[in-house]
């Protein structure tokens, strides 16, 4: 059962009203065609005409520009504030979020988030500026406390000491299942304003199914937690559904979400989003020929990606990879690869976890090799400032 600040009416089996997103609604295999190096080499009329617009070039290029700031722990979340005024980044197992200066690499720890209960691949995630940061001066974050995982809003005072900027946290929305692994965590703000939040099935398989449960979904909440207007199935936070781990959210320019997420041992996905779409997990990792699964519109073997944080800049989804250890380049073509994805930076920095968008054709890269699964150098872990076509 659904277990939130708010109560939950029973949820409809049909899906409900649709957020126009600009992509069509329902599940279904057949719509988003395959490239031909994910296993299959038909594409539909009716997937071509939805893909639309123009596809990016085929090819691309990475340059590092400069290391940012070096000697981070354990680093998952970062978000960029308003008019170049630095970085905020969260430490996954510390529970802390410190302000990084863009210029001078300098670290200073806003404070603590309490509650959170760090242990295997849960603690503090993903963490997203309010819409109305420059007013409100509000940071959503999402953590995994001792009882589930959850996601709180916290007042950022900057004129107080380092350490004791932070308020107390605001818990928004709860009840999201928790496990030593597949926590999810990755959080954004939309185009409409609507905070999205990508969940993991916490290692309990059947959750992802389950449309009474958080696990293994995409919500969509309003800022102040409630399940947002507009949803598929009215009442319910659930966005989205049958997904193992979502660790990565982004919007191409026409307000299409796409989100990565983890496979099991054959395939990691990324997908394009369909409200009230069925993403087949546990019955289906990647490519799957029942209609009634939406297909990712690229996969990986496990051992070149697990995917985490993506960022879109001109009209490329940039993605992090873990295990692959290396920043993989997926243009598109509306809401399918154009092409073959290429992979850049393999093994140079380890693992990766969070990309974002700096604007004009640069991104923010964090590096994880201090997650217990990495193999630490010195330095490690890093921001850097790419440059990426």
């Amino acid at each position: 059962m659904i277990v939130q600040r708010h109560v939950v009416p029973a949820l409809s089996a049909a899906a409900g009203l649709l957020l126009a997103t600009g992509c069509s609604s329902g599940g279904g295999g057949g719509d988003l065609p395959a490239p031909s190096w994910a296993g299959s080499t038909s594409a539909s009329a009716s997937a071509s005409a939805e893909a639309g617009g123009s596809a990016a070039p085929a090819k691309g290029s990475v340059k590092v520009l400069r290391t940012v700031a070096e000697g981070l722990k354990s680093p998952w979340g970062l978000a960029s504030l308003p008019d170049g005024s630095g970085l905020l980044v969260s430490d996954r197992d510390d529970g802390t979020i410190s302000r990084v200066d863009e210029k001078t690499g300098k670290k200073t720890e806003l404070g603590t988030v309490s509650g959170v209960s760090a242990a295997g691949e849960g603690g503090l995630l993903g963490i997203a500026l309010s819409p109305g940061f420059a007013s409100d001066h509000m940071i959503y974050a999402y953590f995994t406390s001792a009882s589930d995982n959850r996601i709180v809003r916290l007042l950022w005072d900057g004129g107080k000491p380092a350490g004791e900027q932070l308020g107390a946290p605001d818990t928004i929305f709860k009840g999201i299942p928790k496990g030593f692994i597949h926590n999810g965590g990755r959080i954004a703000f939309g185009p409409d304003g609507m905070l999205y939040a990508g969940t993991g099935e916490s290692g309990q398989r059947g959750l992802a199914q389950d449309k009474d449960s958080l696990g293994g979904k995409i919500l969509r909440l309003t800022p102040e937690g409630d399940p947002a207007p507009g949803n598929p199935f009215p009442g319910s936070p659930v966005y989205t559904y049958g997904h193992r781990n979502v660790q990565g959210l982004a919007w191409d320019g026409h307000q299409r979400l796409f989100a990565s997420e983890f496979g099991q041992d054959t395939w990691d996905e990324l997908n394009a989003v369909k409200p009230g779409g069925d993403y087949g997990w546990p019955d289906a990792e990647g490519r799957s020929s029942d209609a009634k699964y939406v297909n990712p519109i690229a996969q990986w073997h496990t051992d070149d990606a697990s995917p985490s944080g993506i960022a879109y800049v001109h009209g490329v989804i940039w993605m992090a990879g873990l295990k692959g250890q290396r920043l993989w380049r997926i243009p598109l073509k509306g809401t399918v690869a154009g092409a073959e994805p290429q992979a850049f930076l393999k093994g140079e920095y380890g693992r990766l976890r969070t990309v974002v968008a700096a604007g004009d054709d640069k991104v923010w890269l964090v590096t994880s090799n201090t997650d217990g699964r990495g193999r630490p150098k010195p330095g490690d872990d890093r921001i850097l400032e790419l440059q990426v076509r």
